[in-house]
Protein backbone atom coordinates (compact mmCIF):
# COMPACT_ATOMS: atom_id res chain seq x y z
CA UNK A 1 0.00 0.00 0.00
CA UNK A 2 1.37 3.34 -0.95
CA UNK A 3 0.61 6.82 1.01
CA UNK A 4 0.99 10.47 0.03
CA UNK A 5 2.33 13.17 2.65
CA UNK A 6 3.57 16.50 2.27
CA UNK A 7 4.80 19.58 4.25
CA UNK A 8 5.12 23.37 3.37
CA UNK A 9 6.80 26.28 4.55
CA UNK A 10 6.91 30.29 3.31
CA UNK A 11 9.90 31.35 3.55
CA UNK A 12 10.58 35.08 3.04
CA UNK A 13 13.06 35.17 0.23
CA UNK A 14 12.27 35.68 -3.33
CA UNK A 15 11.70 32.04 -5.34
CA UNK A 16 14.84 32.53 -7.05
CA UNK A 17 17.13 32.33 -4.34
CA UNK A 18 15.12 29.67 -2.41
CA UNK A 19 15.34 27.60 -5.85
CA UNK A 20 19.12 28.32 -5.82
CA UNK A 21 19.45 25.91 -3.01
CA UNK A 22 16.84 23.42 -3.62
CA UNK A 23 17.92 22.70 -7.42
CA UNK A 24 21.20 22.03 -6.10
CA UNK A 25 20.85 18.32 -4.87
CA UNK A 26 24.52 18.41 -3.67
CA UNK A 27 23.42 20.67 -1.20
CA UNK A 28 20.38 19.40 0.28
CA UNK A 29 22.40 17.94 3.29
CA UNK A 30 23.15 21.27 4.61
CA UNK A 31 19.59 21.99 5.39
CA UNK A 32 18.04 18.48 5.37
CA UNK A 33 18.61 17.21 9.04
CA UNK A 34 19.66 13.87 9.15
CA UNK A 35 21.77 13.62 5.92
CA UNK A 36 24.84 13.69 6.20
CA UNK A 37 26.13 13.78 1.96
CA UNK A 38 25.30 13.38 -1.09
CA UNK A 39 26.99 12.84 -4.12
CA UNK A 40 25.83 13.32 -7.78
CA UNK A 41 26.89 11.33 -10.87
CA UNK A 42 24.88 12.23 -13.88
CA UNK A 43 21.34 11.56 -12.92
CA UNK A 44 22.24 9.85 -9.73
CA UNK A 45 22.61 10.67 -6.36
CA UNK A 46 23.54 9.06 -3.14
CA UNK A 47 23.01 10.31 0.10
CA UNK A 48 24.65 9.20 3.19
CA UNK A 49 22.07 9.42 6.22
CA UNK A 50 23.12 10.26 9.84
CA UNK A 51 23.28 6.28 10.65
CA UNK A 52 25.91 5.93 7.77
CA UNK A 53 23.41 4.43 5.41
CA UNK A 54 23.79 5.00 1.39
CA UNK A 55 20.63 5.74 0.20
CA UNK A 56 20.77 5.79 -4.19
CA UNK A 57 18.33 7.68 -5.71
CA UNK A 58 17.75 8.59 -9.46
CA UNK A 59 17.01 12.43 -10.43
CA UNK A 60 13.76 12.75 -11.90
CA UNK A 61 13.45 16.45 -12.48
CA UNK A 62 15.33 19.76 -12.21
CA UNK A 63 12.99 22.21 -13.85
CA UNK A 64 14.57 25.75 -13.50
CA UNK A 65 11.05 26.75 -15.32
CA UNK A 66 8.37 25.30 -12.95
CA UNK A 67 11.53 25.43 -10.09
CA UNK A 68 10.23 21.41 -9.59
CA UNK A 69 12.84 18.76 -7.87
CA UNK A 70 12.00 15.20 -8.31
CA UNK A 71 14.01 12.20 -7.05
CA UNK A 72 13.34 8.92 -6.32
CA UNK A 73 14.92 6.26 -3.94
CA UNK A 74 16.11 3.42 -5.84
CA UNK A 75 16.80 1.47 -2.69
CA UNK A 76 15.25 -2.15 -2.27
CA UNK A 77 14.04 -0.74 0.77
CA UNK A 78 10.77 0.75 -1.30
CA UNK A 79 8.87 -0.35 -3.70
CA UNK A 80 7.88 2.70 -5.39
CA UNK A 81 9.11 6.18 -4.34
CA UNK A 82 8.88 9.76 -6.12
CA UNK A 83 9.43 13.20 -3.85
CA UNK A 84 8.78 16.07 -5.27
CA UNK A 85 9.92 19.68 -4.30
CA UNK A 86 8.47 22.85 -5.98
CA UNK A 87 8.98 26.25 -4.76
CA UNK A 88 6.48 28.67 -5.63
CA UNK A 89 6.16 32.45 -5.97
CA UNK A 90 3.58 34.09 -3.55
CA UNK A 91 4.65 38.19 -3.94
CA UNK A 92 6.47 40.88 -1.97
CA UNK A 93 10.09 38.59 -2.22
CA UNK A 94 8.81 35.36 -0.59
CA UNK A 95 8.15 32.03 -1.43
CA UNK A 96 5.87 28.96 -0.79
CA UNK A 97 8.04 25.71 -0.89
CA UNK A 98 6.31 22.39 -0.77
CA UNK A 99 7.75 19.14 0.06
CA UNK A 100 5.67 15.77 -1.43
CA UNK A 101 6.27 12.55 -0.58
CA UNK A 102 4.66 9.52 -2.98
CA UNK A 103 5.70 6.17 -1.33
CA UNK A 104 5.03 2.45 -1.29
CA UNK A 105 5.56 1.07 2.04
CA UNK A 106 3.20 3.78 3.70
CA UNK A 107 5.15 3.84 6.49
CA UNK A 108 8.02 4.99 4.69
CA UNK A 109 5.79 7.86 3.30
CA UNK A 110 5.26 8.85 7.21
CA UNK A 111 8.89 8.85 8.13
CA UNK A 112 10.05 10.73 5.17
CA UNK A 113 7.65 13.00 5.39
CA UNK A 114 8.45 14.18 8.81
CA UNK A 115 11.82 14.09 7.93
CA UNK A 116 11.03 16.60 4.98
CA UNK A 117 9.02 18.95 7.62
CA UNK A 118 11.58 19.32 9.60
CA UNK A 119 14.18 20.10 6.66
CA UNK A 120 11.82 22.78 5.07
CA UNK A 121 11.58 23.93 8.83
CA UNK A 122 15.85 23.98 8.90
CA UNK A 123 16.25 26.20 4.68
CA UNK A 124 13.84 28.50 6.04
CA UNK A 125 15.52 28.96 9.27
CA UNK A 126 18.81 29.19 7.18
CA UNK A 127 17.51 31.46 4.35
CA UNK A 128 15.63 34.20 6.82
CA UNK A 129 18.39 34.54 9.26
CA UNK A 130 20.95 35.01 7.10
CA UNK A 131 23.08 32.18 8.20
CA UNK A 132 26.51 31.91 6.08
CA UNK A 133 25.40 28.62 4.70
CA UNK A 134 22.44 30.27 3.20
CA UNK A 135 24.29 32.96 1.22
CA UNK A 136 27.36 30.97 -0.41
CA UNK A 137 25.53 29.68 -3.18
CA UNK A 138 24.85 31.95 -5.57
CA UNK A 139 20.71 31.14 -6.81
CA UNK A 140 19.88 30.50 -10.85
CA UNK A 141 19.17 33.56 -12.61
Amino acid sequence: MSATVRREVIIARTPIEVWGRISNPSDHPSWFVGMTSAVVDGDVRTITTGSGLPMPERIVTVDNILRRFQYAITSPFFKSHLSTIDVFDIGDDRSLVAYSVDCDPAAMALIIGGAAGGALKELKRQMESGDEVAERLTPLN
